[in-house]
């Protein structure tokens, strides 16, 4: 019988995906869960999916891999997608991708598949990255070919087989979540004009609801990587820990956001991200100390482009890897401490230090100083302003003004 390997979450779509592709498709079904910090029990998925149909399952853990080759690239570029989106899903359907591919080779599947809809983005990230991995396994996506058309839909498939489910038409939201990040789509969000209510939340308190008295911390960082907080050397997952701890007992990280989906539809998401937004926070302060003027306007351009990359699924392709070279260089002296403020959702670096610093305080106090002489600045203004004020006197020779 052919195999087919699918990313199995144990969320509504990838537990009635494993009935109906062995009800349409006749496959031996393997699943795939990828443990990157959803922070519950993956044990009991191992039941779950053989009571479903599946023949057996693999359950991963990907926590480590994910921060250190994954997520600690786009941090150092500082990456952010439409100028909020700190990409928590973006970057982990690479990975799990990775590893759907690598048990689908040593199990000798003739296919894999996802969970993901044909509306979303994370279709086009599973597959651009199983088809840059392996182009010879054969991709099925359910959403694209059932006769199921929303999550009702699926809850009434699920009850019939009898595969308990996580969501109900009460409380339909679809959530992702990892040690990245939690994000929220679906049921009343759909609307932009809802807020979303309190009980949304599980990784961070509401703002308002946060401690009255601010918490600070240090976080140490050598060449653009985190590896300290308040001096204790930390291992990444016990690094991010803390942070997400710290951050959401702040209220730190919560970004409701309507985005442009690759697709070519607007959406509205809500994503709580503690720990990556005193990570992201922190990072650029020190950038900003380390970096010189002009490789630090340059690197947010390709700040930019890494972001569309990571967002778009392109994770596994040249330009990826030639971006990262460049910023790796970029980082080389992104070596530092940085003091940073939590108060009710507001996230400030209030100190920053390094033996790298590019601050001089002689040059730029503005008391008495032995190093600077002011009046050099006439002559470069002149210099830099030549070319607007011979374009100013043509347009008046010219009676253009």
């Amino acid at each position: 019988m052919p195999k087919v390997v699918l990313a199995y979450s144990g969320g509504l779509d990838t537990s009635i995906i494993i009935p109906w592709l062995k009800e349409n498709y006749g496959y031996e079904v393997i699943a795939m869960a990828a443990d990157v910090g959803q922070g519950e029990e993956l044990e009991p998925l191992r039941e779950k999916a053989i009571k479903s149909g599946a023949s057996k399952i693999y359950i991963e853990d990907l926590k480590e891999e994910y921060i250190t080759d994954y997520i600690f690239p786009t941090l150092k570029a500082g990456a952010i997608y439409e100028g909020r989106y700190l990409l928590g899903t973006s970057f982990a359907r690479p990975l799990i991708a990775k590893r759907l591919v690598e048990i689908a080779e040593k199990e000798g599947a003739v296919a894999v598949a996802h969970g993901a809809t044909g509306k979303g983005n994370d279709q086009v990230r599973f597959e651009l990255s199983v088809k840059a991995l392996n182009p010879d396994l054969k991709i099925i996506a359910p959403w694209r070919e059932w006769n199921i058309r929303s999550r009702e839909d699926a809850i009434d498939y699920a009850k019939e087989r009898g595969i308990p489910v996580p969501v109900t038409k009460e409380k339909p939201y679809s959530m992702d979540r990892n040690l990245w990040h939690l994000s929220h789509e679906g049921g009343d969000l759909e609307d932009p004009w809802n807020e979303p209510q309190d009980d949304l939340y599980l990784l961070t308190v509401p703002p308002q609801k946060a401690p009255d008295k601010p918490t600070y911390l240090e976080i140490d960082f050598v060449q653009g990587i985190p590896v300290a907080i308040d001096g204790q050397k930390l291992s990444p997952l016990e690094l991010m820990a803390k942070l997400n701890a710290l951050g959401g007992a702040n209220g730190v990280g919560i970004v409701d956001m309507v985005e442009n989906r690759l697709v070519g539809m607007k959406s509205r998401g809500v994503y709580e991200t503690p720990g990556g937004t005193i990570l992201y926070t922190a990072h650029e302060a020190l950038e900003m100390l380390t970096l010189d003027r002009i490789t630090l306007h340059y690197k947010q351009q390709v700040a930019l482009r890494y972001a569309e990359l990571v967002y778009d699924g392109v994770w596994y392709s040249p330009l990826r890897e030639a971006l990262d070279a460049f910023v790796n260089v970029t980082q080389k002296n992104v070596t530092g401490t940085v003091r940073m403020k939590l108060y009710k959702g507001n996230c400030t670096a209030v100190g920053i230090k390094s033996p790298y610093s590019l601050y001089n305080e002689e040059f730029a106090t503005f008391g008495a100083d032995e190093v600077y002489n002011q009046k050099d600045a006439e002559g470069f203004i002149n210099l830099f302003g030549l070319p607007l004020k011979v374009r100013a006197l043509m347009e008046k020779k010219s009676g253009l003004k």
